[in-house]
């Protein structure tokens, strides 16, 4: 399964053809979904434009089609045991992304952002930045 960051969404919301041409070979969309707390940034960043009811109509067609997971007991589980260790080695990321993070990997999902740099910090998380291209322009790993 993959789910998508918020800045995947983002881009395919703002229309970035290579991204949702990542998006679209993926070959089903039960494969494909995006953390409670994506959807809430997402919300958030409508609520916080020139024009709300756009924005949550916009966010509503992206997320419609895709599965919202939730932030259950596992990925409390998963959040408490990442921030520990991200603390302790003192490379902290930021609250969302930890609560990003933990749902990647309670749901045992590769987890679609072109933050890698912070996202890397998180020891066990399986990430795919579609931003990374070989030569032909197609991603270097398999899209299952």
């Amino acid at each position: 399964m993959y789910l998508l960051d918020s800045d995947i969404c983002i881009e395919i919301m703002r229309g970035h053809l290579p991204t949702m041409h990542r998006l679209m070979r993926i070959s089903s969309p039960d494969l494909v979904g995006v953390p409670a707390v994506v959807e809430a940034e997402l919300l958030f960043g409508a609520e916080n434009s020139n024009d709300p009811e756009e924005g949550r109509l916009c966010v509503q067609s992206l997320l419609q089609p895709l599965q919202i997971l939730p932030f259950d007991s596992r990925c409390a589980a998963h959040y408490a045991r990442l921030r520990h260790d991200l603390k302790t080695r003192g490379c902290l990321i930021g609250g969302n992304d930890m609560l990003i993070a933990a749902t990647a990997l309670a749901w045992g999902a590769t987890l679609v952002t072109n933050n890698v740099r912070e996202f890397s910090r998180v020891q066990g998380l399986v990430l795919e930045s579609w931003d990374e291209v070989d030569l032909q322009g197609e991603q270097a790993s398999d899209l299952r």
